[in-house]
């Protein structure tokens, strides 16, 4: 019985230590800056040829100190990113933008990579979407025919 009890008590000393510990720890994770995206897609869903290039991308920083965008690469040059260059202040909102060249047709299947100063992992953006190609435009002119008087036309 005594044995019964004394594992009783250390478990139940185990279980208030974890208690206590779980709020630091909880306050650990929000140390520093934590830049927090809803989504990690950028989706430009199915568009014509050179429609908006431009597509806005909200985060928020989430920690207690201020959230440094130190640079962001679009994985080639038809994938630009633009970011605050002014730090972003803990619980504040602000936006990057995301330039897409959508004069090129097809699958858009791209990513931009975005260093902070929130640790030494960067954050990866998916950059998605369908650009199909613009109808044909119809001739400004018509066309010159061969009448038996001549041309007509101009």
């Amino acid at each position: 019985m005594k044995k019964f009890a004394l594992l009783f008590m250390l478990l139940a000393g185990f279980a208030v230590a974890q208690a206590q510990q779980a709020p630091a720890a909880e306050k650990q994770e929000n140390k520093g800056p934590v830049m927090f995206l809803a989504t990690t897609t950028v989706d430009f869903g199915t568009i014509e040829q050179d429609s908006d290039p431009y597509r806005k991308l909200p985060f928020e920083n989430k920690g207690d100190s201020p959230l440094i965008i130190t640079n962001a690469k679009g994985s080639c040059g038809c994938t630009v990113p633009t970011w605050p260059k002014e730090p972003v202040m803990p619980g504040a909102v602000d936006t990057m933008t995301i330039r897409y060249d959508t004069h090129r047709v097809g699958a858009i299947r791209k990513t931009v990579t975005v260093y902070t100063n929130q640790g030494d992992q960067p954050i990866t953006i998916q950059v998605i979407g369908q650009i199909n190609a613009k109808p044909a435009e119809p001739e400004a002119l018509p066309e010159k025919k061969q009448s038996v008087l001549g041309t007509k036309g101009n």
